[in-house]
């Protein structure tokens, strides 16, 4: 529980140090240099604490590794950045009250995989959570935010980059003989390959510009707490607390993301409007409801179809 929510509250100040580090360089190059620092933070550590055998694959799926690796740091970084960034200087409390509605992706993505249809309960939930992000985005004017079709590129950005981070933390279950400091360093350096492929390709197209000196010093003070501490810190206690609790009962604190990313905002001049603070307390409502539910509905004891069964008249 201490592992998954140190790790919530390090990823809710992230948002707000990235509003400013995005006015200076692209999301693109930025998730490059980030994940270049933490990447090298994990690979010391795994050395030390597995040694050299640890970078042994143990017939785990390398491939399965790399796709989730991409899409958890190049998808994550790669569309919740560039939403983020077209979403302006309210991006920070939007993205952070998208990363509280996926415990509900989740529940979407484990029934698509099982075939089988989540409960109408917790789907009126998710209904619920959404509409809580809905007033997150629009202050509670919707009619102002459907006059201003800038909205609907950066949020949608925003949500497929938080389904990203679901495939992720839930395709760790896949992988059983490797630990949680394991399974983080190879999927985050396997993950690099794509980031710095993108990025380069980017580049080479001019859709991205090639930063200049002024430009790395400007967000070098933004990289030392995304990479160490939102980039390495955040994301091995993520992955700790997720590998003892399970991810289903882990997403849970991610209703403690947006409460962090509303206070940093707030002292950094960014102020919630009410219909944003209501919104974020019916997403984080509608998480914790969904959440009892699903455990109470668990405990249930199963039918016993043997009760009434036909005796055999034998002894």
């Amino acid at each position: 529980m201490l592992f998954c929510v140190v790790a919530t509250v390090l990823m809710g100040i992230m948002f707000p140090v990235m509003t400013d580090a995005l006015t200076h360089i692209d999301p693109f190059t930025f998730t490059s240099l980030r994940y270049l620092v933490a990447g090298t933070a994990f690979l010391a550590l795994l050395r030390i604490k597995e040694g050299p055998r640890a970078f042994r694959p143990n017939k785990e799926p390398i491939a399965l590794a790399w796709l989730l690796g991409s899409i958890g740091f190049c998808g994550f970084g790669s569309f919740v950045f560039l939403g983020q960034q077209l979403a302006g200087p309210d991006g920070a409390l939007t993205a952070s009250i998208m990363m509280a509605t996926q415990p509900m992706m989740g529940l979407l993505v484990n029934a698509l995989v099982r075939r089988s249809k989540p409960p109408v309960i917790s789907l009126l939930f998710i209904v619920m959570s959404f509409a809580g992000v809905a007033l997150v985005v629009t202050k509670g004017d919707i009619a102002a935010a459907l006059r201003e079709p800038q909205h609907y590129s950066a949020n949608a950005l925003i949500v497929v980059g938080a389904l990203c981070w679901v495939i992720y933390t839930f395709g760790a279950l896949r992988f059983k003989t490797w630990s949680a400091l394991k399974y983080t360093t190879l999927t985050t350096w396997l993950g690099l390959t794509t980031i710095l492929g993108l990025n380069a390709l980017l580049c080479a197209w001019r859709v991205v510009p090639v930063p200049n000196m002024a430009e790395l010093r400007a967000v070098a003070p933004h990289l030392l707490y995304m990479g160490p501490v939102a980039g390495f810190v955040a994301i091995l206690f993520w992955n700790v607390g997720n590998r003892i609790l399970t991810p289903l009962n882990g997403v849970l604190f991610m209703d403690v993301l947006p409460v962090t990313t509303f206070i940093v905002s707030s002292l950094t001049g960014t102020v919630p409007a009410r219909a944003q603070i209501v919104g974020a307390c019916m997403t984080g409502a509608a998480l914790i409801f969904n959440n009892l539910y699903l455990r109470r509905r668990n405990r249930r004891p199963p039918t016993n179809r043997t009760a009434h069964a036909p005796s055999s008249g034998r002894p």
